[in-house]
């Protein structure tokens, strides 16, 4: 595992934003795309009305295109040494180290640059404000 210092983690932003922000148009539109399958699911249950076997068919395989979008940009994130946290605010974190411990840089879609840090096992909620060294 790579680790970063923050201007480090702050520099590799300039690549990985976008990536982010495709990853969160990604993951709203699979969201909207799996509400569609399933409503046409429930139309058929409910009687099917006139809905073609092809319009389901079409759907499910929107949903399974725009998976295996999201899961290739997630990939390409990680490649960039950076975790995905939440796919739907475009919550990531880049690996650091602070006296000899293993923290996370946060970061948010929407954030100018990388201001935050917490401990592994504190999550989003433990955020403190750079630097490091406090």
């Amino acid at each position: 595992m790579r680790h970063f210092t923050p201007d480090e983690a702050n520099a590799a932003l300039a690549d990985v934003r976008p990536l982010v922000e495709r990853m969160v148009e990604l993951r709203a539109r699979h969201l909207e795309a799996i509400e569609r399958q399933e409503s046409l699911e429930r139309k058929i249950r409910g009687n099917g009305g006139s809905i073609a076997p092809a319009e389901l068919a079409a759907a499910a395989q929107d949903v399974d295109e725009i998976a295996a979008r999201l899961a290739a940009t997630v990939d390409e994130i990680g490649e960039h040494g950076a975790q995905v946290k939440d796919p739907d605010t475009g919550l990531i974190d880049f690996p650091a180290v602070r006296r000899g411990e293993t923290v996370l840089l946060c970061w948010q879609l929407g954030e100018g640059e990388i201001e935050y840090w917490h401990r592994v096992e504190d999550g989003f909620a433990g955020r403190r404000p750079l630097p490091l060294d406090d």
